[in-house]
């Protein structure tokens, strides 16, 4: 299923980049996923086997042309109709992800116990730039079962210097 996702959102990101519309495809695919998401009946609608597919696209098409790229338009029916609209949000992350590595934007998740201070935040977040040579762009999420230190997630890698992972490699070595 991965692989799909990533072909649906390539496919996009090439027509973005050849309309040089990157950044509008993003704010429209966004704004699409963000409207799914407050109103689950419209998915249910794309969705449903019993209303036919010429209604769901027509539905589509009325609702968003002239609000958003025709190209997105054709985006958002071709999933429809491939029986795929469900997968749009894992799309438009894989968009997004593309549109960050075509200008040198990491993403990463920093999960930490408690929430961070702005100037924990800019320390992590500049570190994370020597680090990784690029910008990089956090979100910050609080989980207490960290217990403290922090966890970070960015592309693809995990830098855990969390105090769970210490008191579980504490806890292996007595076990031996």
């Amino acid at each position: 299923m991965n692989d799909v996702i990533l072909e649906y959102a390539e496919a996009l990101f090439a027509v973005a980049c050849e309309e040089n519309s990157k950044d509008e495809y993003a704010q429209a695919l966004e704004s699409v996923k963000n409207g799914f998401e407050e109103n689950p009946e419209y998915m249910e609608f794309l969705l449903c086997p019993g209303i036919p597919m010429s209604e769901r696209l027509s539905a589509i098409e009325e609702a968003f042309t002239g609000k958003l790229p025709e190209y997105v338009v054709y985006f958002l029916q071709l999933l429809c109709e491939k029986g795929r609209i469900q997968w749009l949000s894992d799309c438009v992350k894989e968009y997004n992800a593309l549109v960050d590595a075509s200008e040198n934007v990491a993403g990463a998740v920093v999960t930490t116990a408690v929430e961070l201070t702005q100037s924990e935040k800019e320390r992590i977040k500049t570190k994370l730039e020597k680090m990784l040579g690029k910008s990089v762009e956090i979100e910050c999420v609080t989980d207490p079962s960290v217990m403290g230190g922090v966890l970070i997630e960015t592309e693809g890698r995990v830098i855990d210097g969390s105090l769970r992972r210490r008191l579980n490699e504490v806890k292996d070595v007595i076990g031996r």
